[in-house]
Protein backbone atom coordinates (compact mmCIF):
# COMPACT_ATOMS: atom_id res chain seq x y z
CA UNK A 1 0.00 0.00 0.00
CA UNK A 2 1.24 3.48 -0.87
CA UNK A 3 0.79 6.31 1.59
CA UNK A 4 0.64 9.89 0.43
CA UNK A 5 0.87 12.44 3.21
CA UNK A 6 -1.46 15.39 2.67
CA UNK A 7 -1.82 17.10 6.07
CA UNK A 8 -3.33 20.26 4.54
CA UNK A 9 -6.51 18.23 3.79
CA UNK A 10 -7.26 17.71 7.50
CA UNK A 11 -8.86 21.14 7.90
CA UNK A 12 -11.17 20.37 4.98
CA UNK A 13 -12.12 16.94 6.33
CA UNK A 14 -12.75 18.13 9.87
CA UNK A 15 -14.58 21.32 8.88
CA UNK A 16 -16.57 20.24 5.82
CA UNK A 17 -19.66 19.39 7.90
CA UNK A 18 -19.48 22.55 10.04
CA UNK A 19 -20.38 25.11 7.38
CA UNK A 20 -23.31 27.34 8.30
CA UNK A 21 -24.78 27.57 4.77
CA UNK A 22 -22.14 26.72 2.23
CA UNK A 23 -18.47 27.57 2.07
CA UNK A 24 -19.02 29.99 -0.84
CA UNK A 25 -21.66 31.91 1.14
CA UNK A 26 -19.29 31.98 4.13
CA UNK A 27 -16.52 33.42 1.90
CA UNK A 28 -18.82 36.13 0.53
CA UNK A 29 -19.60 37.35 4.06
CA UNK A 30 -15.95 37.29 5.17
CA UNK A 31 -13.79 40.31 4.32
CA UNK A 32 -10.50 38.37 4.57
CA UNK A 33 -10.02 37.75 0.86
CA UNK A 34 -6.44 36.51 1.10
CA UNK A 35 -7.34 33.95 3.78
CA UNK A 36 -10.20 32.73 1.58
CA UNK A 37 -8.06 32.88 -1.60
CA UNK A 38 -10.48 35.35 -3.20
CA UNK A 39 -8.66 37.14 -5.99
CA UNK A 40 -11.37 39.42 -7.35
CA UNK A 41 -14.89 40.64 -6.57
CA UNK A 42 -17.18 42.10 -9.22
CA UNK A 43 -20.76 43.31 -8.79
CA UNK A 44 -22.35 39.84 -8.79
CA UNK A 45 -19.56 37.21 -8.79
CA UNK A 46 -16.16 36.60 -7.23
CA UNK A 47 -13.05 34.69 -8.33
CA UNK A 48 -11.47 32.26 -5.89
CA UNK A 49 -8.45 29.98 -6.13
CA UNK A 50 -9.48 26.36 -5.57
CA UNK A 51 -8.05 25.05 -2.26
CA UNK A 52 -7.93 21.53 -3.68
CA UNK A 53 -6.86 22.20 -7.26
CA UNK A 54 -6.68 19.93 -10.26
CA UNK A 55 -3.62 21.94 -11.37
CA UNK A 56 -1.98 25.19 -10.27
CA UNK A 57 -4.16 28.17 -11.08
CA UNK A 58 -7.46 26.25 -10.82
CA UNK A 59 -9.96 29.07 -10.30
CA UNK A 60 -13.68 29.18 -9.66
CA UNK A 61 -16.00 32.02 -10.62
CA UNK A 62 -18.85 32.07 -8.12
CA UNK A 63 -22.08 34.10 -8.12
CA UNK A 64 -22.94 35.85 -4.86
CA UNK A 65 -26.44 34.39 -5.24
CA UNK A 66 -26.86 30.97 -3.64
CA UNK A 67 -28.49 29.21 -6.62
CA UNK A 68 -28.28 25.71 -8.05
CA UNK A 69 -29.31 26.44 -11.65
CA UNK A 70 -27.99 28.83 -14.27
CA UNK A 71 -31.58 29.80 -15.06
CA UNK A 72 -31.83 31.30 -11.55
CA UNK A 73 -29.40 34.07 -12.56
CA UNK A 74 -30.78 37.08 -14.42
CA UNK A 75 -29.12 38.12 -17.68
CA UNK A 76 -26.97 40.81 -16.02
CA UNK A 77 -25.51 38.33 -13.51
CA UNK A 78 -25.06 35.72 -16.23
CA UNK A 79 -23.12 38.25 -18.31
CA UNK A 80 -20.97 39.13 -15.28
CA UNK A 81 -20.24 35.43 -14.73
CA UNK A 82 -19.09 34.96 -18.32
CA UNK A 83 -17.26 38.30 -18.51
CA UNK A 84 -15.37 37.54 -15.29
CA UNK A 85 -14.53 34.06 -16.60
CA UNK A 86 -12.96 35.75 -19.64
CA UNK A 87 -10.96 38.08 -17.37
CA UNK A 88 -9.79 35.10 -15.30
CA UNK A 89 -8.45 33.45 -18.44
CA UNK A 90 -6.53 36.63 -19.30
CA UNK A 91 -5.07 36.79 -15.77
CA UNK A 92 -4.00 33.15 -15.87
CA UNK A 93 -2.49 33.60 -19.33
CA UNK A 94 -0.43 36.55 -18.13
CA UNK A 95 0.66 34.97 -14.84
CA UNK A 96 1.13 31.31 -15.75
CA UNK A 97 1.27 31.04 -19.57
CA UNK A 98 -0.82 27.85 -19.88
CA UNK A 99 -1.19 26.13 -23.23
CA UNK A 100 -4.94 25.58 -22.87
CA UNK A 101 -7.90 25.58 -20.49
CA UNK A 102 -10.71 23.41 -19.26
CA UNK A 103 -13.73 25.57 -18.44
CA UNK A 104 -17.05 24.33 -17.15
CA UNK A 105 -19.61 23.58 -14.46
CA UNK A 106 -20.76 20.44 -12.73
CA UNK A 107 -24.49 20.90 -12.22
CA UNK A 108 -25.97 18.35 -9.83
CA UNK A 109 -24.39 15.68 -7.67
CA UNK A 110 -24.51 13.03 -10.39
CA UNK A 111 -22.52 15.37 -12.66
CA UNK A 112 -19.76 15.65 -10.06
CA UNK A 113 -20.76 18.81 -8.21
CA UNK A 114 -19.03 18.83 -4.83
CA UNK A 115 -21.32 21.66 -3.79
CA UNK A 116 -24.50 21.17 -5.77
CA UNK A 117 -26.58 24.05 -4.38
CA UNK A 118 -24.24 26.94 -5.26
CA UNK A 119 -23.23 26.99 -8.92
CA UNK A 120 -19.71 27.96 -9.92
CA UNK A 121 -17.59 27.99 -13.06
CA UNK A 122 -14.26 26.13 -13.03
CA UNK A 123 -11.31 27.51 -14.99
CA UNK A 124 -8.45 25.02 -15.09
CA UNK A 125 -5.22 25.99 -16.87
CA UNK A 126 -3.54 23.12 -18.73
CA UNK A 127 -0.01 22.40 -19.97
CA UNK A 128 1.44 19.69 -22.11
CA UNK A 129 2.53 16.98 -19.69
CA UNK A 130 0.43 18.08 -16.70
CA UNK A 131 -1.22 14.68 -16.86
CA UNK A 132 1.81 12.42 -16.49
CA UNK A 133 2.59 8.93 -15.24
CA UNK A 134 2.03 9.91 -11.60
CA UNK A 135 -1.65 10.60 -12.27
CA UNK A 136 -2.13 7.75 -14.74
CA UNK A 137 -0.31 4.98 -12.88
CA UNK A 138 -0.08 6.06 -9.25
CA UNK A 139 -3.37 7.98 -9.00
CA UNK A 140 -1.31 10.82 -7.55
CA UNK A 141 -1.39 14.46 -8.59
CA UNK A 142 1.64 16.72 -8.30
CA UNK A 143 0.97 20.42 -7.73
CA UNK A 144 4.13 22.38 -8.45
CA UNK A 145 3.46 25.65 -6.60
CA UNK A 146 2.00 26.40 -3.17
CA UNK A 147 -1.44 28.01 -2.95
CA UNK A 148 -0.01 31.18 -1.39
CA UNK A 149 2.59 31.58 -4.17
CA UNK A 150 -0.02 30.84 -6.81
CA UNK A 151 -2.48 33.31 -5.25
CA UNK A 152 0.13 36.09 -5.13
CA UNK A 153 1.27 35.47 -8.72
CA UNK A 154 -2.26 35.79 -10.12
CA UNK A 155 -3.14 38.70 -7.81
CA UNK A 156 -0.08 40.62 -9.04
CA UNK A 157 -1.42 40.38 -12.60
CA UNK A 158 -4.92 41.46 -11.56
CA UNK A 159 -3.54 44.52 -9.73
CA UNK A 160 -1.20 45.55 -12.57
Amino acid sequence: MKIIWAPWRKSYITNCHKQSECFFCDMIKDSEDQKNLILYRSTSVFVVLNKFPYTNGHLMIVPYDHVSNLSDLDSEKMLDLLSTTSKAIQWLSASMNPQGYNIGMNLGKIAGAGLENHIHMHVVPRWLGDLNFMTCISETRIISESLSENYQSILNVIKS
